[in-house]
């Protein structure tokens, strides 16, 4: 497929630049993209038995074929080539290396699987493009789940054995190795709310989870390092910008349960070698957190070379009295089981004015700057990548072109809030645009569309986006226009 040539900045257009060495890329997750759901040994993981649980999914959709990528990554390679693209985020997709894994043993190791990630590092190594593995971006094994999933530690012991497995053949050519896409989306979706894979609705099993996803971070971390001593290891997180407009005691509460749950009870123990006592306390209701054993935060709190941050949307917050219908505008999907366990019966999500994308979410990318200098302000010399950022909207074809002008916008005044960090000393190294490819949206199925390539379900036709020849060209001039045509 022919790529026009990327939309140039415009001669003597205003711009701000990057610093010099400043990594620019796109991610994907291996369900939402790959299909080939049974071949070449490849086991079910719980997003293939949610998506084809009737009423899970929008539409009924599934990731049985997705943008088939597992067939077409050579093309797809070629595209992100042609966008002189310097990275690609990918994630492993656990069932295809170790299908038979139980909770007591790894089983065998699948070499079939294998070597379609070790061709994958080839192939984008021989266009220029440095591969960044995420070891685990929610597809569990099924097999695990029916024997707690998250909610036993043997899955996180399980996870620590298959990272040594993926390290130790990648990691000759690979830099960096992402332990965990986005745990509190794995541990609260998954287990409170209910509205991902597994699709239980237990908040004791949501902090169990919790626990188990950092434990699995910590356990993983050390074992890359055993089987490739010269990879990064880094972890990605969504931390949420959380504020109020409120100006209460109980409004500004609201915020700190908010923080607690959201960002500090994974930062704390990976970054600080502690859970945050206040989490411990709001939570003291639903578990008594037994299931932390001695030495578990010592075994979390492992070095971190990379923090990947994940940004979309503010989160606003404020007290709920009980009085009326509970604003649920968190943005998370709708579920009469709240993900905030501990404090959905004190807080409430009100729905924002303003501008908002296709999943219904506000934007404001002064939250991109606030929480990059938060870490910058609270763990100095932290290397910070953006590891996620995007937006979706309601893209066509239209005579070949995808004229997205809004996720354009919204991608300018998000990388304007990076180079606010960075200007202000935070040590941000890299930006991955999410989303490559339109692709299958977890609970929304094929409904929202985030990629900067368009896909055609039915014939897998990919189609540049306006979006993508803009990035382009802020990759080619490492450097994004202060304003954008239209």
């Amino acid at each position: 497929m022919p790529a026009p040539a990327p939309a140039p900045a415009g001669e003597g257009a205003a711009e701000r630049a990057f610093p010099q060495g400043f990594v620019w890329g796109t991610a994907t997750a291996s369900y939402q993209i790959e299909g080939a759901a049974a071949e070449d040994g490849r086991t079910p993981s719980i997003w293939d038995t949610y998506s084809h649980t009737p009423g899970k999914v929008a539409g009924g959709d599934n990731g049985d074929v997705a943008d088939d990528h597992y067939h077409r990554f050579r093309e797809d390679i070629a595209i992100m080539k042609r966008l002189g693209l310097a990275s690609y985020r990918f994630s492993v997709a656990w069932p295809r290396i170790t299908p038979q894994v139980g909770p007591d043993a790894l089983g065998p190791v699948n070499e079939a699987g294998l070597a379609f990630y070790s061709t994958l590092v080839d192939e984008l190594i021989a266009a220029g493009i440095e591969p960044a593995v995420t070891l685990y971006h929610w597809d569990l094994p099924q097999a695990l789940e029916d024997a707690g999933g998250w909610t036993a530690r043997a899955t996180a012991e399980r996870f620590a054995e298959y990272a040594e497995v993926v390290a130790g053949a990648l990691g000759d050519r690979v830099r960096t190795f992402i332990t965990l896409n986005e745990p509190w989306c794995s541990a609260y979706l998954g287990y409170a709310s209910g509205v991902h894979a597994p699709g239980r609705t237990e908040p004791a099993a949501a902090l169990a989870a919790v626990h188990h996803l950092n434990l699995a971070h910590g356990l993983g971390a050390a074992a890359v390092r055993r089987a490739a001593p010269g990879a990064r290891v880094a972890l990605t997180l969504n931390l949420a910008w959380v504020r109020t407009e409120g100006s209460s005691d109980a409004d500004h509460d609201a915020v700190r349960r908010v923080d607690g749950l959201q960002n500090r009870v994974f930062l704390d123990p990976v970054l600080r070698g502690s859970y945050p006592a206040d989490v411990l306390a709001d939570t003291a209701e639903v578990t008594d957190w037994s299931f932390v054993l001695d030495g578990d935060v010592e075994l979390i709190h492992q070095p971190l070379d990379v923090l990947g941050v994940n940004y979309y949307s503010p989160t606003v917050v404020r007290a709920w009295d009980g009085s009326g219908p509970r604003a649920e505008a968190d943005g998370h999907g709708a579920s009469s089981h709240s993900p905030w366990v501990g404090s959905h019966h004190l807080i409430e999500f009100p729905e924002l004015p303003g501008p908002k994308t296709d999943m219904g979410w506000s934007i404001d990318a002064r939250g991109m700057t606030e929480l990059l200098l938060r870490i910058h302000r609270e763990h100095p010399g932290l290397e910070v990548m953006v590891t996620e950022n995007g937006a979706a909207y309601p893209d066509v074809v239209v005579g070949g072109r995808v004229h997205d002008l809004e996720r354009t916008r919204y991608l300018r005044d998000h990388l304007h809030a990076v180079l606010d960090a960075v200007d202000a000393g935070a040590p941000v190294t890299g930006y991955y645009l999410w989303s490559f490819l339109d692709n299958f949206e977890w609970g929304y199925g094929y409904s929202k569309r985030f990629g900067v390539v368009h896909v055609d379900y039915t014939t897998q036709e990919r189609t540049l986006k306006d979006s993508a020849l803009w990035y382009s060209a802020v990759v080619a001039r490492n450097a994004v226009p202060v304003e954008t045509a239209g």
